[in-house]
C-alpha cells in the first residue's frame, strides 16, 4: 500500500465518521421538530420493526470505519462503493422535508459521493 492510499484510507474513514455524526444529528433534530410541533411520526410499519430496519442502516457508516480500515484495497473498493450507494438511496428515502434534514441529507451525499471518488481513484 503506498503513502497516498494509506493517507486516502484514513480520508475515507473520517468521511464515513461524518456520516455518522449528520445522520445521528439529522435523527435527533427530527426528533426535536416532533416534539416541539406536536405531531406523531408517521411510521409506515410497525415501530419495533421499523427501529430493526433504521438499527441496520444506520449501523453502515459505523462499520465502514472498521472495513475501511481492515479490508484488502480490492474489496475496500467494493465495499465503500456498494455502502455508500445503499446509504445514499437510505438518506434520500427516508428522508423529510424539513430545513433541517434538506441541510443535513445534502451534506451526507456529498460526503458519501466524495467516499465514491476517493475509493475508486485507489489502485489494485
Amino acid at each position: 500500500m503506498t503513502t497516498l492510499q494509506f493517507n486516502s484510507k484514513i480520508l475515507v474513514i473520517l468521511l464515513w465518521i461524518s456520516v455518522m455524526l449528520t445522520m445521528l444529528f439529522a435523527d435527533i433534530f427530527s426528533l426535536i421538530v416532533e416534539m416541539t410541533d406536536g405531531i406523531v411520526i408517521d411510521i409506515p410499519l410497525d415501530a419495533k420493526t421499523m427501529m430493526g430496519i433504521a438499527a441496520i442502516l444506520t449501523n453502515i457508516p459505523i462499520l465502514m470505519i472498521i472495513l475501511t480500515w481492515v479490508l484488502p484495497t480490492k474489496w475496500n473498493k467494493w465495499v465503500n462503493v456498494s455502502a455508500a450507494i445503499f446509504t445514499i438511496f437510505y438518506v434520500v428515502g427516508g428522508g423529510a422535508m424539513l430545513p433541517h434534514y434538506l441541510v443535513i441529507g445534502c451534506i451526507e451525499i456529498v460526503l458519501l459521493i466524495l467516499i465514491m471518488r476517493v475509493v475508486l481513484r485507489w489502485k489494485l
